[in-house]
């Protein structure tokens, strides 16, 4: 078992002060969005396991040696890497509003790439790898997010009392049309329209969401953090969501989201590959975008934990390459054996608990080899991320 030394990325989006307040340091004044826990090349974790050599990056410690790290069943699962990224996720202000591709289409467009030759660096790129990119969200404090489409009756309604003339014809393509065409033709329409055209629509829906506030005060938010960004009228089309700490949500492919504000763990499959919807000054492949939504209201499906007999709390979700589930260890409980088949890290969001002899604090994690002797003891809330084989 090793304890692990992790990036904090600093995001234009991010807290300045979420992270730290977990973690027992001083902010910087400087936003603090992620902290990233896994072997993610772009910020792998790192450990050391004191053989004089220092400091190594978990990513080449995996690479030395695949099966011992992570198991003969994960390697032939998964490959010789680690398949999640663990996260402390801090929104001070609204991300992106984004869609993940599903497995055909990550490597179906990636591979369309590569053979037109788009360097990979390149900011009109879609596809960095030909991976899905499933994920989910857990609240550590209350955490606002958008998820999935409302129903289009609903949002009708809820552009219409907004009374703004410009968006009129949005309320009766919803009301005329049936669902999944409803939602195409408007969401098409607000991201192909003339820019200058589309920033006084947004400017008036905005100050109207204003004046009307309750229901409407999430939009007026976003729009003062993206002035005149059509994906201001984007996110009026998705179901707002409330989290409360231990709640969670899970983004499967072709679900458009944004998360808002809030503190929470993250955890995805490791992939970048990101269609966005707007709420950014990156490149929006609208052809791409649209190639990818799913087109249909959904219920957000908040995820509460499931507890078992060991006293293991799972959040359930449809896909392999993560697991995710928590412990919450009370004061002179017995020791709970954690041993796996399969990789895992273990993050410390509250107390001062102990995993083996390595004592955590807030925000403190670490990796655990397939196989590998691995106990919970002490007092606190440890999150543990793995895979099903």
């Amino acid at each position: 078992m090793d304890r692990l030394f992790n990036t904090v990325r600093p995001y234009a989006w991010g807290s300045t002060t979420a992270i730290p307040e977990l973690l027992g340091t001083a902010p910087t004044g400087e936003p603090q969005a992620e902290m990233w826990m896994g072997a993610h090349p772009g910020a792998p974790s790192r450990l050391d396991r004191g053989h004089g050599s220092g400091e190594q990056a978990l990513s080449a410690v995996i690479d030395a040696d695949p099966e011992a790290e992570l198991g003969a069943a994960a390697v032939r699962k998964f490959g010789p890497r680690l398949p999640f990224l663990l996260k402390l996720l801090a929104a001070g202000s609204p991300l992106s509003l984004q869609v993940h591709p599903d497995l055909a289409q990550a490597k179906e467009g990636y591979e369309a790439e590569e053979r037109r030759g788009v360097p990979i660096d390149a900011p009109h790129r879609n596809y960095k790898d030909a991976n899905h990119k499933p994920e989910m969200i857990c609240a550590l404090t209350p955490f606002d997010g958008l998820c999935g489409f409302r129903a289009p009756e609903a949002t009708a309604e809820l552009l219409a009392r907004l009374d703004v003339d410009s968006l009129k014809p949005y309320v009766d393509l919803l009301r005329a049309h049936p669902e999944e065409a409803a939602l195409r033709e408007v969401l098409t329409a607000v991201l192909s329209a003339d820019p200058d055209e589309m920033a006084v629509t947004v400017t008036e829906a905005a100050a109207a969401a204003d004046r009307l506030g309750g229901d409407y005060a999430p939009y007026a938010s976003i729009a003062h953090h993206y002035p005149g960004d059509p994906g201001v009228i984007a996110a009026m089309l998705l179901n707002y969501v409330q989290l409360q700490p231990g709640e969670a949500l899970f983004l499967g492919a072709g679900v458009p989201h944004a998360y808002l504000n809030g503190l929470g763990v993250e955890i995805m499959a490791t992939s970048d590959n990101v269609l966005r919807c707007g709420l950014t000054p990156k490149h929006v492949d609208v052809p791409e975008l649209l190639r990818v939504v799913r087109f249909e209201a959904t219920d957000p499906g908040v995820l509460r934990p499931e507890a078992s007999p060991t006293g293991e709390e799972l959040y359930e979700t449809p896909i392999d390459e993560f697991r995710l589930s928590r412990y919450a260890l009370a004061p002179g409980a017995e020791p709970r054996d954690v041993t796996a088949a399969t990789p895992q890290i273990l993050l410390c969001t509250a107390g001062t608990p102990q995993a083996n002899d390595i004592e955590l604090s807030p925000g403190g994690s670490v990796f655990v080899a397939a196989g590998e002797k691995a106990e919970l003891s002490g007092t606190g809330t440890v999150f543990r991320a793995t895979v099903v084989v």
